[in-house]
């Protein structure tokens, strides 16, 4: 991803779930501009739909709602909940195919005013709802965002599509995105990518996403919650996934597993941290648990502590674990591969273990994005059975390269 200095902290509290329109609202009520928003979605060379951003109550909240209204062309069922969770036996009633992605919900605060309406109704391009990657990939390229927006909307598209290639055991190149590559999924995920950019945020904490049970319709038909995309995004990038005992209902959507995947840096919260600005975006659908989304900018609750405005602050993990099974060659050529993945630092410890065995103790130091794959190389190439994890809160200096 290019490089980028914003020195913003997104904390999302997903205790109700995750989706595309939810996280674009959110972002748009943390005060992302709306005017930049809208010239990249200007610029989306697809016709059909517009753009609806106003205030709704959820629960009696007053909430950000980001609305893509589709045509009767483009229309799907998303707003259906009898539609999405009737009876197996009701189903067969119900011919029409559903697009999933969206939360609709019938309880729109009617006296809102409504704070930007777009029409986009292009006559260049042709709308259609079963894309492949590299059609998704044409379309982003033609759209007016930044690097940065542009690159985090590819990650967020690159998870769905490995998802599903997982799914329905075909090649990345040959999935044919049903939901995500329908024109409003498009339009949320180039949304989210946009807003983030442009609030500036570098850092992203994700502890869980809270997910229901139950059932859900959708293009392929009648399938369990969570639904395999959401599992297989969660599994590959190691989000930790909760679900709500007896809550009924669909949470977490493919699109937003993803932007949550794709935008995560840390599960940990600090101990204590200042709320700067807070944004809660509205989901559609209705269930029990009100569908919100909340977003907040934070900042550690020591931060006007620190002793130098050259110094910040951030959490480093240490993996550990006592080996006295494993030759020099073993222990060397695992350090030289531990760095190349990507680990910040790499040392042993001379020690002695149980009848003064001599042995060693690596230590491992590493982002936390890169504990799975650091363990899979100390498992592979040591003799040992256990690793240890300890996340630690350290000082930094800032730092430059200069030529």
């Amino acid at each position: 991803m290019a490089e980028f200095n914003g020195g913003k902290t997104l904390y999302l509290e997903c205790t109700s779930g995750i989706s595309g329109d939810m996280s674009v609202a959110a972002l748009l009520d943390l005060g992302a501009d709306q005017e930049v928003l809208m010239r990249a979605l200007n610029s989306v060379p697809d016709e059909g739909f517009s753009i609806d951003i106003h205030r709704v109550k959820k629960a009696g909240v007053d909430c950000c709602s980001f609305d893509v209204i589709l045509d009767a062309a483009h229309e799907n069922h998303d707003h259906d909940m009898a539609y999405l969770h009737r009876t197996v036996a009701e189903q067969h009633t119900h011919l029409h195919d559903h697009d999933h992605e969206h939360h609709y919900e019938h309880d729109h605060d009617h006296d809102h005013d409504h704070e930007h309406r777009h029409d986009h109704d292009h006559d260049h391009g042709h709308a259609h709802h079963h894309r492949s990657f590299d059609d998704v990939r044409e379309i982003l390229a033609q759209i007016d965002m930044t690097e940065r927006a542009h690159e985090i909307a590819l990650k967020i598209f690159t998870l769905v599509a490995e998802a599903e290639s997982k799914a329905h055991a075909v090649p990345v190149e040959e999935v044919h995105f049903h939901e995500v590559g329908a024109i409003d999924s498009i339009v949320d995920i180039v949304a989210a990518a946009v807003c983030f950019d442009n609030l500036g945020i570098d850092e992203v904490i994700v502890p869980h996403l809270n997910e229901g049970q139950g059932t859900v319709r959708c293009a392929h038909g009648i399938l369990p919650v969570p639904v395999p995309a959401v599992t297989n995004i969660c599994q590959a990038a190691q989000l930790p996934l909760h679900i709500m005992q007896n809550v009924q209902g669909e949470f977490v959507t493919p699109t937003g597993a993803a932007i949550a995947a794709a935008l995560r840096t840390s599960s940990v919260l600090p101990d204590a941290f200042v709320i700067e600005k807070t944004g809660l975006g509205a989901g559609k659908r209705n269930y029990e648990r009100a569908s919100i989304l909340r977003a907040f900018l934070i900042n550690p609750a020591d931060q006007k502590k620190k002793i130098s405005e050259s110094e910040t602050e951030d959490t480093i993990w240490k993996l550990e674990s006592n080996i006295d099974d494993s030759t020099g060659e073993q222990l060397g050529f695992t350090m030289e591969l531990l760095m190349k993945a990507g680990a910040r630092d790499v040392y042993f410890i001379p020690i002695f273990m149980k009848k003064n065995r001599p042995a060693y103790e690596l230590n491992v130091i590493c982002k936390e994005e890169k504990i799975s794959e650091l363990e899979q190389i100390i498992f592979e190439n040591t003799t040992t059975i256990g690793i240890r994890r300890v996340p630690y809160q350290r000082s930094i200096l800032q730092r430059e390269i200069r030529e």
